[in-house]
């Protein structure tokens, strides 16, 4: 291993501009003549519009124009959509309702855009923006998941009775059910998947700019997927043909699944900048994040599983409702489908499953993907399962995952999956050793004596990521293929630009994408720049989410250096003059076979931009080469963490004081930008666990609209992070790797809650497990406990 090659624990290239203040994000963009837009937003999360009045809005100082709903609907432009289509058991098609940029007609949540006013300061336009009157017919709202569609509930929308998307179902019913009559022991559990809000530490934004030189747009905007943005922009909304948008995603303050989607502000600051002529520039304040940012989770479930006398699982059935928002969102509908039911096997060897979700609609903000997206709801049903099993037929927790592990592989899930390399045995094994896992009735007495009480909980999760085979995912309803795209371009000087059509918005590509270029070709990697995030510098490419950018983008870029290797060869053959077959190319040298005849890459890469030297042959000149790859499989990472806490009985305070994450993420590129992974998506999943919940009162209203009222985790919250790995590489790429982006997310709320169930002695406690939470339950146990 070379000291920057794969496998190693390079210091991020990019990290000097972020942290000296020089990184450049959508808001720190100034175009030439730009205003400014400031959204009219419904204080309503239900209601008709009767009537918008702009004309005191319109003469205020400084205000280009205001528009309207009824004015967009007008310039016949197209809803935002959901991409991915979802058929019910009945073979009916999703019920997807119009979702317009600008609410014409009713709102759907509160948050939900009216108007927009268009000024030449950003304070013009908010001031503005105060003055537009909306007439509005308040109706009542429909906010919880589990009675939308309760007889009596509001229609939402016409298209969908009794609220209902659809009706979605997989596995085995009649399997699962005779599994469970024949069980000899069945635990059954109701839970619910809190609602969060995403929170990314740089808030959503664009700048449209419309050319009318020659009709075309641009837009700078804080996405996750540059070409996906401006493909949907293009064939769906309409506002220009593909190729008069460009759109620049910058750079980009983290993401975490909200800055995937397309999203009304980006529509019609483009809009609205071909009407006024000017660039128009909107940032969103963090209350607006909160408000109009797609929040994530938000599940309903009963569960039950079943084991035999041996304590081998027979059969798991589920049964969720998914709470999708006012309107789908551009990946709702897989999130809580083929996301996550085709995970609910976990680790284990269960012969039946069958799974029905139903998705509803509510007067809340738009569901869709938030970090894991789907995996860690499943991971939190099975996990759950798992220690409350345990718990009630008196066995281990690590023995009863133990009699379970699928052992052999490849492995055929009855939901889908086939599950290509692991072993979950070693990631456990690791982790209890790394946790003093066997000590812990010491650490648990002790606390004991000092009055406070203490418990450990264990997730052995799995998860699936690259998101693809395109084949695969196209006969499960997605839109679009989930291949992913690369060129390389080595210059006469031999320093190498990389293009590819992933986005990095916090992971590392700068250095980890390099990283492989420079082992492959042998040259420094100061020599390598990475070009992504602008539709008209890079070919068409997929983007980054569901960790794919290890497993697919890396993939691709590894095609094109074969490509580049192979060229170079025929270069070096033409310049040492010898044959194409005996040239071999090792750290960064060409030689010729069983002579000490050779060139450097540099010297090569000069000379295939030379072209005299190839006359008489077919070569062509120059050194560019370009690869797609679509994934065979999904990659399946998987792990153990351990999760130990201690409670205060007298305030309900819980404190996480040891964690341990071994994870199996296949060939690891650079360890240290993997435990920084692991860290911050272990500190998501905590935050889910024990604080966060984004929460509507009963007219649809948002009370944890803020960062006083939404808990974050801080660094106070969390432990020191034990984080170790086992590697068993992934067959179905050719490097690999696996992906870890998710994992901390995915494992951490089951581990969490494992513990503090176990310090308590109740399962009675739902997420978030606040000091009042745990407070309440302990209550409840005792006077449960009294009475028996």
């Amino acid at each position: 291993m070379s000291a920057t090659g794969v496998g190693a624990s390079v210091r991020r290239k990019e990290d000097f501009r972020f942290i000296t203040g020089r990184g450049q994000y959508t808001d720190d963009i100034a175009r030439p003549g730009q205003v400014y837009a400031a959204f009219v937003r419904s204080p309503h999360a239900h209601a008709a519009i009767n009537h918008v009045e702009t004309s005191a809005a319109a003469a205020m100082p400084g205000v280009l124009a205001v528009l309207t709903g009824a004015e967009f609907a007008a310039d016949k432009l197209g809803n935002l959509i959901c991409g991915w289509m979802i058929h019910s058991k009945d073979g009916s098609p999703m019920k997807m309702a119009p979702h317009p940029a600008l609410a014409n007609g009713k709102v759907c949540y509160a948050g939900d855009p009216v108007a927009v006013v268009i000024a030449e300061s950003l304070a013009q336009a908010r001031d503005a923006a105060e003055k537009v009157e909306v007439d509005y017919g308040v109706l009542p709202a429909v906010v919880d998941p589990a009675a939308a569609q309760a007889t009596g509930a509001l229609q939402i929308h016409d298209i969908a009775a009794k609220n209902t998307i659809f009706e979605w179902h997989l596995g085995d019913a009649q399997a699962t059910d005779a599994a469970l009559r024949a069980a000899k022991h069945v635990t059954r559990f109701d839970l619910r998947n809190n609602r969060l809000a995403p929170n990314a530490i740089e808030p959503r934004a664009a700048i449209a700019e419309y050319d009318a030189g020659n009709d075309s747009f641009a837009l700078w905007n804080t996405t996750q997927n540059p070409h996906v943005a401006r493909l949907v922009l293009s064939a769906f909304i309409g506002v220009a043909p593909e190729h008069k948008l460009r759109v620049i995603a910058p750079d980009v303050g983290g993401g975490f699944g909200s800055k995937i989607f397309i999203y009304p502000e980006e529509v019609v600051c483009l809009w609205a900048s071909k009407k006024v002529r000017r660039p128009v520039k909107w940032t969103a304040e963090r209350i607006e994040a909160f408000l109009a940012d797609a929040h994530g989770r938000d599940h309903v479930t009963h569960a039950e599983m079943g084991f035999d006398e041996k304590g081998k699982i027979v059969g798991l059935r589920v049964k969720t409702i998914a709470n999708l928002g006012g309107y789908m969102s551009t990946f709702s509908s897989s999130v809580p489908t083929y996301l996550y039911a085709t995970l609910l096997s976990g680790q284990y060897a269960i012969p039946a499953i069958y799974c029905e979700v139903d998705a509803v609609y509510t007067n809340t903000v738009p569901v869709d993907a938030y970090r894991g997206a789907g995996r860690p709801e499943a991971t939190y049903v099975v996990e759950r399962l798992m220690e409350i099993s345990a718990r009630e037929m008196g066995i281990d927790p690590v023995e009863l995952r133990r009699r379970n592990f699928i052992k052999t592989f490849p492995h055929q899930t009855p939901v889908i999956m086939t599950y290509d390399c692991g072993d979950y045995g070693a990631s456990l094994d690791k982790a209890l050793e790394l946790a003093g896992y066997k000590s812990f009735g010491e650490r648990k007495r002790e606390a004991a004596r000092h009055g406070k009480l203490r418990g450990i909980g264990l997730s052995t999760y799995i998860e699936a990521c690259g998101i693809a085979p395109s084949q695969a995912v196209g006969s499960l309803g997605a839109g679009v293929g989930l291949w992913e795209s690369a060129e390389v371009r080595v210059n006469p000087t031999g320093t190498v630009e990389v293009l590819t059509g992933c986005h990095s918005h916090g992971q590392g590509h700068e250095t980890t994408f390099a990283q492989l270029v420079a082992e492959r070709l042998g040259i420094p990697i100061e020599q390598i720049s990475i070009v992504h995030g602008d539709t008209d510098k890079v070919q068409f490419g997929m983007g980054t989410y569901g960790s794919r950018s290890g497993a697919v983008g890396m993939s691709a870029i590894a095609k094109a250096l074969d490509k580049v290797e192979a060229k170079a060869k025929k270069v070096a053959a033409h310049l040492l003059e010898a044959a194409e077959a005996d040239i071999e190319f090792k750290d960064g040298k060409f030689t010729v076979a069983g002579t000490d005849k050779s060139a450097a890459f540099g010297e090569v890469a000069l000379n295939a931009y030379t072209a005299h030297k190839f006359s008489g042959s077919e070569l062509e000149p120059g050194l560019k080469e370009g690869a797609f790859y679509d994934p065979t499989n999904f990659t399946f990472p998987a792990g153990c963490h351990v999760c130990e806490v201690e409670v205060d009985p007298e305030t309900g305070q819980t404190a996480i004081v040891s964690w341990t994450a071994v994870d199996d993420f296949g060939v690891v590129v650079n360890p240290m930008i993997v435990e920084g992974q692991v860290h911050g998506g272990v500190a998501q999943g905590i935050g889910q666990a024990l604080m966060e919940h984004a929460v509507y009162d009963e007219t649809g209203q948002l009370v944890t609209g803020s960062l006083s009222d939404y808990v974050l985790p801080r660094a106070e919250d969390l432990p020191p992070l034990v984080v170790d790995t086992t590697v068993t590489p992934c067959p179905s790429n050719p490097l690999g790797v696996k992906g870890c982006g998710e994992a901390g997310a995915i494992a951490s709320p089951a581990a969490v809650m494992n513990a503090i169930t176990d310090a308590i002695g109740t399962e009675d406690l739902a997420m978030p497990a606040t000091p009042q939470a745990v407070w309440a339950a302990l209550q409840k146990a005792g006077r449960r406990a009294a009475a028996e």
